[in-house]
């Protein structure tokens, strides 16, 4: 657990299992830049080591993740010290270093992840919001507590569409998918398990046991089975235009990035509250997408 500053590494069952608990509880498990790289190097050192069958993807506190960092004084402090930020186009200009910046660490990284050679499991719990799902969506299966809610707030309090790894057509549906992020409403874990996207449901409190039990049952299968399995998987919804679609909705993203930029005129790549979205500190609450209802929620006052 000492190896990381933003993360938990367990190993369980003789190493067969690794849990990666992501360990920011005070901001929410928020996505620093060092939170990501810590990330990418604790499944990668699961991926290498040959104990390991199946790996566990969780967080500390009330939440799995609340999204992408968006100004803790951590976050704020890494723009000048960790070295991520001066490789992988950090030092370029424009819409250039932005798009570089986030491909490498969040298009390219979870879709990395999505592909890694062992078993996954995302065990989330509390409300899962914005890059949250991104972190969630690379894993093979998920496993949720029964107070788990699920939302994609970046259009109505960013102004953008969508994530960098835009899963949502693929783990929503295509209308369900428009439905939520034209109106920033969630869903709950029940309705999430009815559209597939999610495994399991458990109790809060059993979370963290049952989950590990479900990795024990996924485990005792022969590791070549395992990873044939995913593999046949995977590689049918690339033929489907998976990762094709990732790709172009990636380079989407980034052109929704440089438009808000050219309209500021200090170049902020995300809309404002003189573009019509209320700032990120000051949003209303997010709601249920309810069937019978077009409610908006109250202003925060």
């Amino acid at each position: 657990m000492s190896d990381y500053e933003f993360l938990r590494y367990e190993a369980h069952d003789d190493g067969a299992i690794v849990r990666i608990l992501l360990d920011r509880p005070d901001a929410r498990n928020a996505q620093n830049r060092g939170l990501l790289v810590e990330l990418d190097q604790a499944f990668l050192r699961a991926e290498a080591d040959d104990d390991c069958r199946v790996v566990i993807l969780g967080g500390t506190g009330p939440m799995f993740s609340s999204g992408h960092d968006m100004g803790s004084k951590a976050a704020i402090a890494e723009y000048s010290t960790h070295p991520s930020m001066f490789v992988d186009g950090g030092t370029r200009q424009g819409a250039e270093k932005l798009m570089l910046q986030e491909w490498h660490h969040y298009f390219q990284n979870t879709l990395r992840w999505r592909n890694l050679r062992k078993i996954t499991i995302a065990q989330v719990q509390g409300p899962v919001y914005a890059a949250g799902l991104m972190l969630m969506w690379c894993c093979d299966l998920i496993v949720g507590a029964d107070d788990v809610v699920f939302a994609d707030v970046v259009g109505t309090r960013l102004g953008m569409c969508g994530l960098e790894y835009f899963g949502h057509p693929w783990e929503f549906g295509p209308r369900k998918a428009k439905e939520l992020l034209l109106t920033g409403d969630s869903i709950d874990v029940d309705e999430a398990h009815r559209l597939g996207m999610v495994s399991k449901v458990f109790p809060r409190a059993e979370l963290e046991d049952r989950t590990l039990d479900f990795a024990r049952r996924i485990a005792a299968l022969p590791t070549m089975t395992a990873l044939m399995i995913k593999e046949s998987v995977n590689q049918t919804v690339d033929n489907q235009g998976f990762t094709n679609a990732l790709q172009a909705c990636f380079t989407i993203h980034q052109l929704n990035h440089s438009h808000w930029a050219q309209v500021h005129d200090d170049g902020w790549p995300a809309a404002r509250a003189e573009d019509g979205i209320p700032p990120w500190k000051e949003a209303p609450p997010v709601v249920p997408a309810e069937k019978g209802s077009v409610r908006a929620p109250d202003p925060v006052r």
